[in-house]
């Protein structure tokens, strides 16, 4: 059970080059084209010639022997181990490193409960009460094991027989904060701690971004109890949305920022869901969605007329917001009314983070 060289050799480069990646993570289509990039384009977007000879002379065992002096197992996707929800994504990590259980990621019924560090001591309640909750019906709860939100929803989860399972930023093995050692540890031991990336390695903001997709591909289910508007709780939930997975999301007081995130998404369509009860209704559903016959396949679309093509074009270019769609109030109206007529042909829809987006085909 462990990575082959090349996935090894892959997860190296990408810790060696983090800092630049930083840079190319600012770019609107990052998430689902950085990653996705082959070695060479990766080495190409700015590795310096000393990364390029520590590519080159990459010593597979010594990473091997790295993982294991931290205490972490090693997969890749020649390991039937690996997670196979994993292979959704269209960046899916090329090795992950697992502090724990590796028989803790085989589950199919997780639920992702995510939300603001910032968090209301409603928030912290609701967020452990759901982590005890699944916890308490057999179902994993997955989340980042950042301050607030997550941490409670974890500190819940072990309250239950399920295994919880975390996903990190930056080092599995290493506790992130630092001052959630002790649920780091717990949640190492009753489940599983992973990160795509090396022993050693820094988490960097786009890590935070990176990890974000992880969560939602291991979760049947996202619930996200209480974000605000620009929370990176909501790219969870973008993520999970384009991997075909159920969102939900937590009300709150119209009176709090903490509440703008959730109503965002309860607007978007994301289900209500007020406690544990709601998830696991949820939760089958989805499972239900998940094993059924697929659909026939659809006729092709009607052509679009110049002004919707254009406009389509430019969202598909990653200008997802009015302003970068209009220049002028006349142009904002014109532009709306075409992406409502675009939306209705399910090209493109309107993402939880609030920006359009070309829809899944």
């Amino acid at each position: 059970m462990t990575a082959c060289d090349d996935c090894l050799r892959r997860t190296d480069l990408i810790a060696a080059i983090a800092g630049r990646l930083q840079v190319e993570f600012k770019r609107r289509d990052a998430p689902a084209r950085v990653l996705a990039l082959s070695d060479a384009e990766l080495l190409d977007v700015g590795a310096s010639a000393e990364v390029r000879r520590r590519y080159r002379g990459f010593d597979a065992p010594a990473a091997r022997a790295r993982a294991g002096a931290a205490g972490l197992r090693v997969l890749c996707g020649c390991d039937a181990a690996y997670p196979s929800r994993l292979t959704d994504l269209a960046d899916p990590p090329a090795a992950l490193h697992v502090l724990g259980s590796v028989a803790a990621l085989a589950a199919a019924d997780g639920v992702a409960v995510v939300g603001a560090r910032r968090a209301s001591a409603y928030g912290l309640d609701v967020a452990h009460a759901l982590g005890r909750g699944l916890s308490a019906a057999g179902v994993p709860v997955v989340s980042g094991l950042a301050l607030g939100i997550d941490s409670a929803a974890h500190a819940g989860a072990l309250e239950g027989p399920a295994p919880p399972i975390a996903v990190l930023a930056g080092s599995a093995h290493v506790a992130y904060p630092a001052r959630g050692l002790t649920l780091h540890r717990a949640v190492a031991e009753r489940g599983a701690v992973v990160s795509e990336l090396p022993p050693g390695a820094s988490p960097h903001r786009w890590t935070f971004v990176a990890r974000n997709r992880i969560i939602a591909a291991l979760s049947a289910l996202t619930v996200v109890v209480q974000a605000t508007d620009r929370s990176g709780s909501l790219t969870t939930a973008d993520f999970a949305a384009d991997l075909g997975r159920g969102v939900a999301a937590l009300p709150g007081p119209v009176t709090t920022r903490l509440s703008e995130g959730t109503h965002r998404l309860i607007q978007a369509g994301a289900p209500l869901v007020t406690g544990t009860g709601d998830v696991l209704e949820l939760l089958a559903g989805v499972a239900g969605r998940e094993h059924a016959a697929p659909s026939p396949p659809r006729a092709a679309p009607p052509p679009l007329d110049p002004p919707l093509a254009r406009l389509l074009a430019a969202v598909e270019r990653g200008s997802g917001a009015l302003d970068e769609l209009a220049a002028s109030p006349q142009d904002a109206r014109a532009a709306l009314a075409g992406l409502s007529e675009l939306e209705r042909r399910g090209l493109v829809r309107r993402g939880f983070s609030g920006r359009w987006e070309p829809a899944a085909r």
